[in-house]
């Protein structure tokens, strides 16, 4: 059979591209080398599924993804945030907006989100075939004619979408080989590195925090003492660092390769001069009689108290009343630079994505198409594009799937 559209990948992507090109009355086959669909797509979220972040205002959710974000105008633009959750919502799925704008199914389910894609392929005449791994690309000219499987099987279709993913939890599937075809096909492959990954740092004294969450700092990354980028929200210290939201986020601006170039500053009281925080710790302890660290357990969680202490110099088992001016300015400059030296960001075994990726100079903006190969589009996070955490990069599959399918 001669296919309008082939599509590499069943996941958020892919599947979103068949749903819309199979309801719109077109040939679909999607080809997933799984022995099931949509493997990364089920535990995200922890299961629950992320399905986007609440921003309705398509130019806000582009800037999220950074200066390449402009890529994503037009998709998101014809299919956005509103567009996504009315998509679910039409099709039976009851979506719930958190305190976080982080948008969830009511039923907490990823699979509930996957059986909607799935179904309505299937119901709008599409095929859908696991188990169907890609070995080769035949071409004419700059068109691929077919697809070879590793099978010996050969899929005949007039486009071709590559929705492969990245590298990022390789127990799923994802092991790079859409990046490896395009690169023969002649595309240029940006570096490629983990992102939204776990932070590993030098100081050794992050262990006695392991299993500490803050839920509002301020995180500055710097590179080479030059601040580069900045995060607010929670943190959780690890035995080894730090992850959590802003965590999370910040390690996307953090060069895997040379990691030990960058330095972390936490602010613990975001929105707070330094004054502020002078007069607070003398507000706390001009008339306590109980030991510092005591003292000070409503500006900060004990275990935190205790290294902000050790790192001023100062004994805990000080009475709150006898701190001089000059040691309340040494803890005031920690609680305001808690400064620690990043040894490295977790891998792709812990990176929820892929940071890098096919040059978005070589794609069309507005059609997913490859400006070098005719009839290939290209969408998801084999782009070089990476969002926070929080259900972005799941909007940016679910957008530049659907173009593929209204371009096809």
């Amino acid at each position: 059979m001669q296919y309008d559209l082939a599509i590499i990948g069943g996941g958020p992507a892919g599947l979103m591209a068949a749903y819309n090109a199979s309801e719109l009355g077109r040939k679909v086959v999607v080809l997933e080398k799984n022995s099931r669909l949509g493997v990364k797509l089920l535990i995200t979220g922890g299961g629950r599924c992320n399905i986007t972040h609440n921003i309705p205002d398509y130019r806000t959710m582009a800037e999220s993804f950074g200066k390449d974000g402009r890529f994503l105008l037009s998709a998101f633009s014809r299919f956005g945030v509103i567009e996504t959750i009315a998509f679910f919502e039409s099709r039976g799925l009851k979506t719930k907006t958190e305190n976080d704008n982080k948008v969830f199914p009511v039923s907490d389910s990823a699979n509930d989100v996957l059986r909607i894609l799935v179904n309505g392929i299937k119901d709008n005449g599409g095929l859908i075939k696991i188990n169907s791994e890609v070995k080769d690309f035949i071409l004419a000219g700059n068109k691929i004619e077919k697809i070879i499987l590793t099978n010996g099987q050969e899929i005949f279709a007039d486009n071709f979408l590559i929705a492969t993913g990245g590298l990022s939890y390789p127990g799923t599937g994802s092991s790079g080989d859409g990046y490896r075809w395009l690169k023969e096909l002649g595309h240029t492959i940006k570096p490629l590195s983990p992102a939204l990954t776990p932070i590993l740092v030098k100081e050794k004294f992050v262990k006695d925090l392991e299993g500490l969450s803050l839920e509002n700092v301020i995180l500055n990354l710097y590179c080479k003492n030059k601040k580069i980028a900045t995060e607010q929200g929670p943190i959780i210290f690890t035995a080894a660092g730090l992850s959590g939201p802003a965590a999370l986020n910040i390690s996307r601006h953090i060069d895997f390769y040379s990691a030990q170039n960058f330095r972390l500053e936490i602010v613990l009281r975001p929105g707070n001069t330094p004054e502020d925080v002078d007069r607070e710790i003398l507000k706390l302890i001009s008339s306590s009689n109980k030991f510092l660290k005591n003292s000070l357990e409503r500006m900060l969680p004990p275990r935190m108290i205790e290294l902000v202490l050790l790192l001023s110099g100062i004994n805990q088992e000080r009475m709150a009343n006898s701190l001089s001016k000059i040691e309340r300015k040494s803890l005031v400059a920690i609680i305001n630079s808690l400064n620690l030296n990043i040894k490295s960001i977790e891998g792709f075994d812990r990176a929820m994505i892929t940071k890098g990726g096919v040059d978005l100079k070589e794609v069309d903006s507005k059609t997913m198409r490859s400006k070098i190969i005719f009839n290939l589009s290209l969408a998801g996070e084999i782009l070089d594009l990476a969002g926070p955490t929080g259900g972005y990069n799941l909007q940016l599959s679910w957008s530049t799937g659907r173009i593929v399918g209204e371009s096809i």
